[in-house]
């Protein structure tokens, strides 16, 4: 558990930047910091890439039902783990704080805050926030882990 401020600094800074995006930014009104990269605030009531957007509502209860599910399971495996599995550890604790930030916009204001716009010419990747960059990272870490595995040497 000793990663789990990990989790607390991703959730503070998800949070912070996305009150930010919200306070000072017109909703869908890009602007541009690179060539393609630019923040542009958009709400999300779905999932990743606004899978279930467009429905009537109840996705919001669906969503965050999930989102306390799979936080409590990686709470109980970080509880789990030893010092050696400090990578395992590190991703557990990007993807929870991750899950707990949308969670906390989903509670809050029934849909999430995305502002960071990565496009190239006319494609857009959809809007995403620091939320998902964090769970993005923690489940690359937690799929290096798996291909990794154990490597000590048995021989």
């Amino acid at each position: 558990m000793k990663w789990l401020w990990v989790a607390v600094v991703v959730l503070l800074f998800d949070q912070a930047t996305k009150r930010l995006a919200d306070s000072a930014m017109a909703l869908h009104e890009p602007l541009v910091l690179l060539p393609s990269l630019a923040l542009s605030k958009a709400y999300n009531t779905g999932a990743a890439f606004s899978f279930l957007d467009a429905a009537s509502g109840w996705q919001r209860w669906f969503l965050i039902a999930l989102a306390v599910v799979v936080c409590t399971v990686l709470l109980a495996w970080m509880r789990r783990l030893n010092a050696a599995q400090w990578r395992l550890a590190l991703a557990l604790a990007l993807i929870l704080g991750g899950a707990v930030g949308n969670l906390v916009d989903r509670v809050v204001y029934g849909h999430v805050i995305d502002f960071i716009d990565v496009y190239y010419g006319i494609w857009h990747f959809p809007t995403f926030n620091v939320a998902d960059s964090s769970i993005t990272v923690g489940a690359a870490l937690l799929l290096l882990d798996a291909l990794l595995g154990d490597r000590k040497s048995t021989a």
